[in-house]
């Protein structure tokens, strides 16, 4: 017998996150909102994405956003000149957020008559990944600069997320990125995903983006 204790404690964490994480999610239905968790790497233009999407689809449903950073406010304000009402969540250097956190940040929000609710998390492919937000559904972007590698270095991201933004097409033909393979390598991990590429600074691809995000809020939603 070991003179000490051993606790699995990162099993327990996870356990009571998904608990907190399924009983947001049943709120969330209850009320008609439909929360979307949105990862990628900083950088990589998840703002720039919203903000074009907010603005198709602002006169269609009622949005908010929660902008999720360590530190700044910077996200916020940009978030705020398409009109949508937005509010900044500050982590105190946590890498992620979990259920509990997510819903302080809605109940900041005031989300019950919101149709739509995007949570932009922290910027890392590693943290966010690991822990059920209560979201509906989760969206990630991968950035061309970052390379098709990607999927073979942060497997869970691209298995957990029910779309992916492969944003920055516009300078593919700038950087050793196979499109086709990054594909492949995505589809390997994750038959059902969704394939959107993307170019935030143009708006291509933005439009079907911002339909398929109709579709599931109304799908949510029973219409």
């Amino acid at each position: 017998m070991k003179p000490f204790k051993i606790l699995e404690i990162k099993e327990s964490v996870f356990e009571d996150n998904n608990r907190q994480a399924d009983l947001l999610r049943e709120e969330l239905k209850n009320q008609n909102t439909f929360l979307l968790n949105l990862m990628s790497s900083p950088g990589s233009g998840k703002t720039t994405t919203l903000v074009k999407t907010i603005n198709l689809l602002k006169d269609e449903m009622k949005i908010g956003v929660m902008e999720a950073d360590i530190d700044s406010d910077v996200d916020a304000h940009t978030i705020s000149d398409t009109g949508v009402k937005v509010i900044q969540l500050h982590t105190g250097g946590m890498c992620h957020l979990d259920a509990d956190m997510t819903k302080q940040g809605l109940e900041g929000l005031n989300t019950k008559d919101m149709d739509l609710v995007i949570l932009e998390n922290v910027g890392n492919l590693v943290c966010p990944a690991e822990f059920d937000t209560g979201s509906s559904k989760n969206a990630m972007i991968l950035s061309v600069p970052e390379g098709d590698d990607k999927p073979l270095k942060y497997p869970l991201m691209f298995q957990i997320t029910d779309v992916l933004l492969i944003n920055k097409i516009d300078v593919l033909e700038y950087f050793e990125f196979d499109l086709d393979k990054c594909i492949e390598r995505v589809k390997n991990l994750n038959p059902n995903v969704k394939i959107i590429t993307i170019s935030a600074k143009t708006g291509e691809g933005i439009g079907e983006f911002a339909d398929w995000l109709s579709m599931e809020v109304k799908r949510w939603n029973g219409k």
